[in-house]
């Protein structure tokens, strides 16, 4: 319990950051068809965002080295809230892109601003249960986040305005935390290619994990609404994808440590390909066949990174963690700046399944990958331990490298 009201400030952050700055995903594509944008133009919402991601993960650490944690958190909320005020005033796709640009890069920026100090503050005795409930919050935040879709109304000035109002509100749990902010310490640096050389197979996990995560967040409004869902039922959709993910992540854990990782990783993919063929099969089945692929979909998905991670760690001597995490959030943003933009062209092309295709094929060609890797080399004796890893920041690595001990 003293442990959590330590971090209570930066928890509370998280949260609220969470709410306001991850609401605005789904709610920018109902309002964009509410608009008449097209598909396309929606999808270039979602690439616009994950840009700005990058962005606020390879900018923060060095905004904070010039001003210090607090100044640099609330310079980068106010980029966000900006961005999220500023979307009635100009209603046009690429505005709307630059826009979504500013609340990646508040996103990432925030976290890694909240990462540092979290970093700077644990021990070896409390970063276990510290970590844990950061990792609840996260995902506490970002369900709650699809949840108000279900409240909100598209293309509304009030909905943008409340959600500004939980981005603003996030400044006030951190900046006036009595809590004294922690040394700057230096960026990360960051090698992509680095990742490959560890292992190929890890590399093209992530990148695989970010098309995915990306398409079904920042597009699959636009699939719901195409199969005859309304806004209310939307945020259940996309809270089912999110509630899949986190009820799988203690037995695939157990696992991903007791079996070659690559194999529970192919298999992941195989089920991944089955819950997209039965996610467009329950498309006129009823909203809770649909709830349920959602949920099978984000079983089978949400843990590809975590144990692409894992794989990449065994191969990696610990000194080096935090370059990997950082190499393999580079990839995965890589992947997810390109699949909004692909995945909705093609449901402009060729309809809502589309989408799904897209992300099939992805995992197919993960799965034949992940095969011809097994015959290149022997699973290491030596392993880490499996850690769910949230996609936050360059500076995640910091913070899990503790929990990574070998075997």
């Amino acid at each position: 319990m003293r442990l959590l009201i330590s971090f209570g400030a930066l928890f509370l952050s998280v949260v609220l950051l969470q709410l306001g700055l991850g609401g605005v995903v789904p709610l920018d594509a109902l309002s964009g068809v509410e608009l008449g944008f097209s598909a396309g133009q929606i999808g270039l919402l979602g690439s616009a965002h994950f840009i700005g991601f990058f962005i606020g993960c390879w900018w923060a650490p060095r905004l904070m080295g010039q001003v210090g944690h607090s100044r640099a958190f609330a310079a980068l909320t106010a980029a966000g809230t900006i961005g999220i005020l500023a979307h009635m005033l100009v209603i046009h796709p690429l505005a709307w892109a630059i826009l979504r640009m500013a609340s990646g890069l508040a996103v990432a920026g925030c976290y890694t601003i909240i990462e540092a100090w979290l970093q700077a503050k644990l021990t070896n005795e409390t970063r276990g249960r510290a970590m844990g409930v950061y990792r609840v919050v996260d995902i506490v935040g970002s369900l709650g986040a699809q949840l108000l879709i279900g409240v909100l109304t598209p293309a509304s000035y009030v909905s943008y305005n409340l959600l500004a109002l939980l981005c603003c509100a996030a400044l006030f749990p951190l900046v006036l935390t009595r809590s004294e902010a922690p040394p700057v310490s230096g960026a990360p640096r960051l090698r992509p290619g680095f990742a490959w050389n560890r292992s190929p197979l890890a590399a093209a996990g992530v990148v695989v994990s970010g098309i995915t995560g990306a398409a079904f967040r920042m597009v699959g409004p636009l699939y719901a609404l195409s199969v005859g869902l309304k806004a209310d039922v939307i945020a259940l959709f996309l809270a089912a994808y999110v509630l899949g993910g986190a009820l799988v992540q203690i037995p695939v854990g157990w696992l991903a440590d007791k079996f070659d990782r690559r194999a529970v990783l192919i298999w992941l993919s195989v089920a991944s390909v089955l819950a997209c063929a039965a996610t467009v099969a329950s498309a006129d089945r009823g909203v809770v066949a649909i709830f349920l692929a959602a949920g099978f979909f984000g079983m089978t998905t949400f843990p590809i990174y975590s144990i692409s991670a894992a794989h990449a760690h065994d191969f990696t001597d610990p000194s080096e963690a935090v370059e990997l995490s950082a190499a393999l959030m580079f990839l995965y943003a890589v992947g997810a700046i390109a699949s909004p933009l692909i995945a909705s062209v093609l449901i402009d092309q060729y309809g809502p399944a589309a989408m799904f295709i897209f992300i099939s094929v992805a995992h197919i060609l993960l799965v034949v990958f992940g095969l011809v890797r097994m015959r290149a080399r022997p699973a290491p004796d030596d392993r880490t331990r499996y850690t769910y890893v949230p996609r936050t920041s360059f500076l995640i690595g910091r913070l899990l490298r503790r929990g990574r001990k070998r075997d």
